[in-house]
């Protein structure tokens, strides 16, 4: 072998080495990382359904109804909810974000666990949508929500939230089917600063006037099947 080529080759043969151990550090370190455990549905039932005594946690089930089909106005439905939103929401109450004093005292004993669990039964739910109550504002609030109001900057509701209200996963809650009251009892929240834990909403919630609010609430009630 011509020995000019001799440097080259220890040269190369150094860096397929550097590489080769890179390589096996790398596939180290990711076997170490602990893959998330899924969900556990068995539980989230149970704690929906029966809350745990012996952590002082009340059984959701007595406000939001059996698989989260609450028969409350001021009660949100959950059944179908988008599990990673229920999840965001139970975060933020338990670390004040979204001030609720029923749910941030409720969300408070809630491990990251309990709370994934809870989101994952609800989001396999089915639940009826309601009906829109009030025939005289249905096409203010079926504009809103289709087409927006151009001359207050406010968006379509659809564009967010889909056509029929089903949100977008990871992205948008569900609210197609919601109860009128409790829609509008959280824009208006939205509006006056109160509910902080929505930029977005809070922003187009301030262009909106009391009558625009309860429209486009009552037409999102009815609105197709929540899940």
């Amino acid at each position: 072998m011509n020995s000019a080529f001799l440097p080259a080759l220890k040269s190369l043969f150094a860096s397929l080495l550097v590489a080769a151990f890179a390589l096996s550090a790398t596939t180290a370190s990711a076997a170490d990382v602990p893959v998330a455990a899924k969900p556990d549905l068995t539980k989230g039932e149970a704690l929906y359904t029966n809350g745990d005594a012996t952590r002082n946690i009340t059984a959701c089930i007595s406000c939001h109804g059996a698989a989260g089909a609450s028969t409350i106005s001021q009660n949100p439905k959950l059944g179908g909810q988008h599990a990673a939103y229920i999840h965001k929401q139970l975060t933020d109450f338990k670390a004040g974000t979204r001030s609720n004093p029923v749910m941030s005292a409720m969300a408070a004993g809630l491990t990251d666990d309990d709370m994934k669990n809870i989101a994952a039964y609800l989001d396999v739910q089915k639940v009826k949508p309601g009906a829109a109550k009030d025939a005289s504002t249905l096409d203010l609030g079926k504009h809103i929500y289709r087409a927006g109001i151009a001359e207050k900057s406010v968006p379509a509701c659809a564009a967010c939230h889909s056509p029929n209200g089903a949100g977008i996963p990871n992205q948008f809650p569900r609210i197609g089917g919601q109860h009128q009251d409790y829609t509008t009892t959280e824009l208006t929240n939205f509006r006056n600063g109160t509910r902080k834990n929505g930029p977005m909403m809070t922003t187009i919630a301030s262009r909106m006037s009391d009558d625009e609010i309860k429209a486009v609430a009552d037409y999102i009630a009815g609105l197709g099947d929540v899940k």
